[in-house]
């Protein structure tokens, strides 16, 4: 009998897979493992091939910590010299929403075929692939069958919420809990190449399985931008269909139904992809769409997550390429967009698969709600509003200085890759300085914030005396994005908007106003300048007019009595 080395290494591969069966194909598809299980499954994994190693890299809210698996082929595992070596580094990030566990049971599956049919995956050679099993430790261990109420599947599954409560798909940015924290150390540890997140989706109904929430190209940039939109989605959209899981994009189209169009998520730097956006990332949320079939859902994210394998190997030269060249670019960068708009009169158009929508009596109301009919499919081009433009733009200043009692905002640039030196000696600096003239705040807190809004400066040069140890942030490094967008108190998610310096929107000090009145009246005498600008307020604000105590606060808000801290936004420009 001849012997057959193909059908006895597929035999071997069978065996293995069977002895590393997950619960989900042990259920068939309907069932995912608990948190347990799952960093259980890696273990056994991590102990029995060499190419696997899990580390444990920081703490969560839960009390549990953050685990990172690696694959490395060749069995390197120092990231350093990896990239020096010329791998492309693959992070997949699962179970952000452990609801939604999708990505959980796609990487053990797909790592486990992986390590037992090595043949399978050549792509491999070049590729290093690094998952977090569970991001949302605290919820996955919240167990529960009925909190995704709109979901098909799987029959058990985590918690949206952490430990404390938070959704970590709004924590990039600002960074409040421990995992997000953890997060951003691993992230700056990788610097990977492509970035994956694996989510489900709410919403409107339609035919596809999976749809993909990516890096806005205007927001992430210039060539990168370009490459995400012309090389890296058509890539993915036609591996995927090939795969059997045709794709659109992530359907946003809240209040309305998408057969009219609809306009791109915008990935602003408080969720994942936006954050990775920072430092030159491309990213992209899956979302499998909640009313699939769960085992189709797997499946879909499965062949997303093989297809990004395949395209490192593709293009890998390419791309590392380009985020070099874009971290050298965003060195000399001037001018940085810190809000945007979309732009309506730029749509793209895509070929939309949907069902019809009507509305139908209620028959919990009588009125008349929303139904999708599955009877009726449909495809049609729709306007897909995927162009956004800057509405405020800032020209980068020299430097930034925070002073030292803003620890909190100084610990965040230096965990997120900043580069900063303290000041060697107290010292007078000529600054660009920032005070808060208008702002608005909702009456209800926002993952656990009161995110200011329609925030309005006035800025005024000033020399300003500086203490020995505070920090100057010089603003030449390849994370500018990030010092930009978190510094300028206009940008989306700036740390101003997120309520890290609100004790500068209290003032301190006050005064009696029976005793200021004296001596408001002589300073209205030695100054005919301050005196005519209450007369020229009076003129035009008949209110104010009439309102002694507001015209006692105008001439001692006027006035050097005046606290300097009340309103001055604390980290200074330095320009040229």
């Amino acid at each position: 009998m001849r012997f057959n080395l193909t059908f006895f290494l597929l035999g071997i591969a069978f065996l293995a897979k069977a002895q590393y069966q997950t619960r989900f194909e042990k259920s068939g598809g309907k069932q995912t493992p608990t948190y347990e299980e799952g960093i259980a499954f890696y273990r056994q994994l991590a102990k029995n091939f060499p190419q696997v190693q899990m580390q444990e890299k920081g703490a969560t809210d839960s009390g549990k910590p953050l685990h990172l698996v690696l694959y490395s082929k060749n069995k390197v595992f120092d990231i350093k010299k990896l990239k020096a070596q010329g791998k492309a580094i693959l992070f997949i990030n699962n179970a952000i929403h452990p609801g939604e566990p999708d990505g959980v049971d796609a990487s053990m599956m797909l790592l486990r075929d992986i390590l037992v049919n090595p043949a399978r995956f050549p792509e491999l050679d070049s590729v290093v692939v690094a998952i977090i099993p569970f991001y949302n430790i605290g919820g996955a261990l919240n167990r529960n069958s009925t909190t995704r109420t709109n979901q098909a599947g799987p029959e058990e599954y985590g918690f949206r919420g952490n430990a404390r409560n938070y959704d970590l798909n709004r924590d990039f940015i600002k960074a409040d809990t421990r995992n997000a924290r953890s997060f951003a150390s691993i992230f700056h540890d990788l610097d990977p190449d492509l970035f994956a997140d694996t989510h489900v989706s709410n919403g409107a109904d339609y035919q596809y399985v999976i749809t993909l929430d990516y890096a806005q190209k205007d927001k992430l940039g210039g060539p990168l931008g370009d490459f995400n939109n012309k090389v890296f989605l058509p890539y993915m959209y036609k591996h995927l269909k090939e795969a059997g899981f045709e794709a659109t994009p992530y359907v946003n189209a809240w209040g309305q139904t998408p057969d009219k169009g609809f306009v791109q998520f915008p990935d602003w730097p408080r969720y994942s992809t936006g954050y990775a956006a920072l430092f030159h990332t491309i990213g992209v949320m899956t979302e499998t769409h909640m009313l699939k079939p769960y085992d189709q859902r797997v499946k879909s994210t499965y062949a997303y997550l093989h297809g990004n394998i395949k395209f490192l190997a593709a293009h890998r030269k390419a791309l590392l390429k380009l985020r070099n060249e874009t971290k050298e670019a965003v060195k000399k960068q001037e001018k940085f967009a810190i809000t945007w708009q979309v732009d309506r009169s730029k749509p793209s158009t895509i070929a939309f698969k949907g069902y019809e929508p009507e509305y139908i009596p209620s028959e919990v109301s009588g009125l008349p709600r929303l139904h999708y009919d599955r009877s009726k499919p449909f495809t049609k081009d729709i306007p897909f509003f995927d162009t956004y433009i800057p509405l405020d733009e800032v020209t980068k200043p020299e430097a930034y200085i925070i002073q030292q009692g803003w620890h909190n905002v100084v610990a965040l640039l230096r965990l997120n890759g900043v580069q900063m030196k303290a000041l060697e000696k107290d010292s007078e600096m000529d600054v660009e300085t920032y005070y808060i003239d208008e702002l608005e705040t909702p009456k209800q807190p926002f993952e656990g914030h009161y995110w200011h809004t329609s925030v309005k400066l006035r800025t005024e040069k000033q020399k300003l005396a500086f203490k020995k140890g505070d920090w100057y942030v010089p603003v030449n490094q390849s994370t500018n994005r990030y010092i930009i967008e978190t510094l300028e108190p206009k940008a989306v998610d700036s740390f101003f908007k997120w309520n890290f310096f609100d004790t500068i929107l209290q003032a301190k000090e006050h005064y009696s106003g029976y005793v200021f009145e004296d001596l408001a009246a002589d300073l209205l005498k030695k100054s005919p300048a301050l005196k005519a600008r209450l007369d020229e307020k009076r003129k035009t604000d008949a209110a104010f007019a009439k309102d002694g105590n507001a015209q006692l606060d105008f001439i001692y808000q006027n006035s050097e009595y005046a606290e300097k801290e009340y309103m001055r936004y604390p980290v200074f420009r330095v320009v040229k």
